[in-house]
């Protein structure tokens, strides 16, 4: 079989309410698909949904790449590559951009032979994935959610942190934590808020809380090593994994666990072996969204069940109103019955897309 054609589209998905990241309020999710055709008829979709205030490249600088991308992958005589596949992509190409490259091409792959991406990636991967509760937002909302998610028996609930004075932020985490119990793990999400100085004060007012681990809690972040060994709090990493090869996380045996974004970190191949150099050292990996629409989250689920299975960071897929993809995911339950889900057929519904440019 070989690639026959592409279109490369745009769209925008309105959040329930709002969503407010960094320095950005966003009403709607905006990003690019990526449709490969087969002379076989036979189709992949992929994701690039740069993410403000996190991603390095634009949501326009990610379309011009990603349109070179796909005549690049035509004008290879349309092979579909395996293994890494679009990694043979000439330099440069944004991380949003290789992991729609790289889902498209896993799509066709799996459409081509009859199975799931999850197949093609570890037939033998488990069948159930648990879902990472997130709440954020106002501290009477967090509350009601935390509730909510103990109830549902959620096994693992993220917290942001980081928006309020230490001491507020304090107060929300062990109010939190006693509504969870013993049962659940609670993380937190600090997007590099705090100082050295506060993020120390914040671990002694939570010193009684079970806190699985605290995402990226330093703005300076050379100073990482230091926060883990004074204050026995473990870390993850999130942001420090943009631009990091494998190989560089021997430098950060400190760390406990490593949040993986593959539209931030550069690709599903790039994910893979962060996650087998995590596990080398002994470090817990957790594939997250990063608000992408239902067709790059079918790709994390996959993705999350084949790299250790530990509750996922999906929970942002809620966020989004509507979702391009018909019928939409269910990810409201705690945990994913994954091959269940995969099942489920789905079109892209092109309608509510704005085509940039087909071959």
């Amino acid at each position: 079989m070989r690639i026959s054609g592409f279109g490369v589209y745009r769209y925008s998905l309105p959040f329930t309410e709002p969503l407010t990241l960094k320095n950005a309020t966003l009403g709607s999710r905006n990003g690019l698909l990526l449709r490969l055709t087969g002379d076989d008829g036979s189709e992949g979709w992929g994701e690039a949904a740069p993410l403000s205030g996190f991603s390095s490249e634009t949501l326009d600088e990610a379309a011009d790449q990603l349109l070179r991308a796909a005549g690049e992958m035509l004008a290879m005589g349309g092979g579909i590559p395996q293994g890494d596949g679009p990694a043979i992509l000439r330099p440069p190409i944004a991380p949003s951009v290789r992991f729609a490259a790289e889902l498209a091409t896993l799509n066709m792959n799996a459409a081509r032979r009859g199975v799931s991406v999850l197949d093609l990636l570890d037939p033998d991967a488990r069948d159930t994935l648990p879902v990472n509760g997130l709440l954020a937002g106002p501290a009477d909302e967090v509350t009601a959610e935390a509730r909510r998610m103990q109830v549902a028996g959620y096994h693992a609930v993220k917290l942001k942190a980081g928006s309020l004075p230490v001491e507020d932020d304090a107060e929300l985490v062990r109010e939190v934590g006693g509504l969870l119990g013993y049962g659940i793990s609670l993380r937190l999400d600090a997007n590099r808020a705090w100082s050295f100085d506060e993020a120390m004060e914040f671990v002694r007012a939570v010193r009684d809380v079970r806190i699985e681990y605290i995402e990226e809690p330093l703005a300076d972040t050379s100073l990482l090593p230091r926060f883990a060994d004074e204050s026995g709090m473990p870390v993850a990493l999130d942001e420090s994994l943009v631009g990091m090869e494998p190989e560089d996380l021997t430098a950060h045996d400190y760390a406990r666990a490593v949040v993986l974004k593959p539209t931030l970190i550069g690709g599903i191949s790039r994910t893979l072996r962060l996650a087998e150099e995590a596990q080398c050292l002994g470090m817990k990996s957790v594939v997250s969204s990063a608000y992408e629409s239902g067709i790059g989250t079918l790709g994390l689920i996959s993705l999350a069940a084949v790299t250790g299975g530990a509750p996922a960071g999906l929970d942002t897929y809620r966020r989004l109103a509507e979702d391009a993809l018909t019928p939409p995911l269910e990810l409201r339950s705690p945990v994913i019955k994954v091959r269940q889900l995969l099942e489920i057929q789905r079109i892209v519904d092109v309608e509510r897309l704005q085509l940039i440019a087909r071959l």
